[in-house]
């Protein structure tokens, strides 16, 4: 049987950090679903179809990696992905607080999928994706924060 973990986020845009998360993970897992989130309450920099494009780009020879958007509980798309794990990045003991909760939450809505917690490289743990969106807000080069084939002139 195949081990497959979902990484949800809104990758808006996605960053190093991700890039470097997914990378780790590849290492755990047969199969990682990237898994863009739909919160119809949240303003996003860029669209939905963009941001799946980017990272089908960015992934297009990588076939342990599949990319797909998705609305609802996250639990509930672990199901239809057949994927049995969550796997979440952490930054900071912040981060950890709040990923603990949702994830104590997560296991109470379905027992049979674990999160498995990463922490973050180094030296990619001061960046995300709202310091991202706001040096492209300002026309700032944001190139070194985004993995390739993106770049900040894609995303701007």
């Amino acid at each position: 049987m195949k081990r497959r973990a979902v990484f949800p986020g809104s990758f808006d845009p996605i960053t190093i950090g991700h890039f470097n998360i997914v990378e780790r993970a590849k290492q755990l897992f047969d199969q990682i679903v990237i898994a863009i989130g739909i919160n119809e309450s949240k303003k996003y920099y860029h669209p939905l179809e963009e941001r799946v494009n980017y990272l089908k780009a960015l992934y297009k020879n990588d076939p342990q990696i599949e990319i797909n958007a998705y609305s609802g509980l996250t639990v509930d798309f672990c199901k239809t992905e057949d994927a049995n794990f969550i796997v979440r990045g952490l930054r900071s003991t912040t981060d950890f607080e709040y990923e603990k909760n949702i994830a104590l939450f997560n296991r109470q809505l379905n027992p049979s999928i674990e999160t498995i917690f990463l922490m973050s490289a180094p030296e990619y743990s001061h960046i995300s994706s709202s310091i991202v969106r706001e040096i492209l807000k300002h026309g700032g080069d944001a190139e070194r924060f985004i993995p390739k084939p993106l770049n900040s002139k894609e995303l701007g």
